[in-house]
């Protein structure tokens, strides 16, 4: 899969996890995809959460290691 965009949030909490992510998909093209690294366990359940109440697609949520997770999302609207 084609990776448009990354942005690594490692050492950043909710609900900055979130409004950073947003700030970064609102600037990409419809399609294309997002991969957010998290490493703050509340953000693994609410970053895919919000964004799929803001109408995107939330492709995969996976860990990549002790406390390290990646979230894939790709832009609807």
């Amino acid at each position: 899969m084609k990776i448009d965009r990354e942005l690594d949030l490692k050492g950043e909490v909710c609900p900055f996890t979130f409004v950073k992510s947003k700030l970064i998909i609102e600037q990409m093209e419809p399609g294309q995809v997002l991969k957010v690294i998290l490493d703050y366990k509340p953000s693994v359940e609410n970053v895919p959460k919000s964004m799929r109440e803001e109408g995107q697609e939330v492709l995969e949520v996976k860990q990549i290691g002790e406390n390290l997770w990646e979230v894939l999302i790709r832009k609807v609207k």
